[in-house]
């Protein structure tokens, strides 16, 4: 389960990195329960859990000089069964209903990148960095995350005058998950307070369920009738990710994966109504709150906090100005654009989630709020999609571009 090669490096096999992740949920579960600013600000569980235990291999590294690195495949299984959760829980009807706040949200998501990466040249001339430096620790890092950093970094090394590029977004990026984990919570706390709007407290959460409420009874066939189903759909989402593959057309896999549970969940229960159908059912809920949150904790616990502690200077400044432009670009823009509601509040969550750091961040936040105020079928509909598709194209244009007069 552990192999130490000798650079000191050890490696944390599957087996043993899934169950630290659900050490580290149980642990940010117990803080959370002690410390009420935590439940208040609606930090989610495994956010708390993991920095803890990041932050003891932190000490671990810096006491024995061993660096612990883990075993991710799990972990991205625990990705695909959470958003075919969220996909079966929809249906085709329900994406013509949140039609208005997509289109909405994605020109909020248009108008950000151009505002991220402006801000962030600005910052880096205003430090005496080079301008590609604002723009690689703008929309590079922080909408497109560690994937879109590394792929860009080779062009900002060779063609920019950024010789550290990689580790730079690399650091950037991890530093953009932070902030996301622990600001979109709180900023939803202050809407919901401010504007005292409410949740939908009869409808069950699309995760999990709420704070206070007892749990629903589940039995052993509807929880494995609620796996079967997101087996289903995952082999028709992966075999749809095959085909688009090999035609040149790349996506994250749980998107394919969360469409095909939108089709099957549209199309079962009229074709085969005595089929039992896990829509809406607790088992489904719980399901995708265990995916989510074991997901999160071996995320955030797996972070190499000795890089991000050794972090220039000016890139701390270059965060800190992201950090505060996507909360006042969250309330002054998003909140107002889709009318001030509940489930704005919850899209804002989400927005500030993968505005800094990424889309299971952004689902992380929304169900910390969503457990806690009222269900937000809306958001949980309308963020993946943006989070997880939308904004890598339009990222990837917008990077091409500047970079080109830059």
């Amino acid at each position: 389960m552990i192999e130490v090669q000798p650079d000191g490096t050890v490696v944390v096999r599957a087996f043993l990195a899934v169950t630290l992740g659900i050490l580290a949920l149980f642990t940010g579960k117990a803080v959370n329960a002690r410390i009420g600013p935590l439940r208040e600000y609606n930090i989610p569980e495994p956010v708390t859990g993991g920095l803890l235990f990041a932050a003891a291999f932190l000490l671990l590294t810096a006491t024995t000089g061993y660096r612990a690195v883990f075993e991710m495949k799990a972990r991205d299984v625990l990705l695909v069964y959470f958003f075919t959760s969220i996909g079966l829980n929809a249906r085709v009807a329900d994406l013509k209903a949140a039609g208005r706040p997509l289109v909405v949200l994605l020109g909020c998501v248009s108008v950000f990148l151009i505002v991220q990466n402006g801000v962030g040249i600005a910052a880096a001339n205003a430090i005496g960095q080079p301008p590609a430096m604002g723009l690689l620790a703008g929309s590079v890092s922080m909408l497109g995350g560690h994937g879109t950093a590394i792929a860009w970094a080779p062009s900002f090394a060779s063609d920019h005058g950024i010789p550290y590029a990689l580790e730079i977004g690399a650091l950037a990026a991890t530093g953009g998950l932070v902030m996301a984990s622990l600001a979109g919570g709180p900023t939803a706390r202050f809407l919901v307070s401010r504007h005292r709007l409410r949740g939908d407290a009869a409808a069950a959460p699309d995760v999990g369920v709420r704070y206070g409420t007892p749990s629903p009874p589940i039995d052993y066939f509807a929880f494995l009738n609620a796996v079967l189903a997101i087996h289903l759909s995952a082999i028709a989402g992966i075999v749809v990710y095959q085909r688009l593959e090999s035609a040149g057309i790349s996506l994250p896999l749980f998107l394919p994966c969360l469409f095909a549970g939108i089709v099957l969940s549209s199309v079962v229960p009229k074709t085969a109504p005595r089929v039992p159908w896990p829509s809406g059912t607790p088992s489904l809920a719980l399901i995708a709150e265990i995916s989510l949150a074991v997901f999160l904790g071996m995320s955030l616990m797996s972070m190499q906090l000795w890089a991000l502690a050794s972090i220039a200077g000016p890139l701390l400044i270059l965060l800190a100005v992201q950090l505060a432009l996507a909360v006042v670009f969250t309330i002054a823009v998003v909140f107002a654009v889709l009318g001030r509601t509940y489930d704005a509040a919850v899209v804002s969550a989400g927005f500030i989630g993968f505005s800094l750091g990424a889309t299971p961040t952004a689902m992380a936040n929304m169900t910390a709020v969503t457990q806690r105020h009222g269900a937000s079928h809306v958001a949980f509909l309308v963020v993946p999609l943006v989070g997880a598709f939308f904004i890598d194209l339009l990222n990837a244009v917008v990077i091409r571009l500047l970079l080109s007069v830059l």
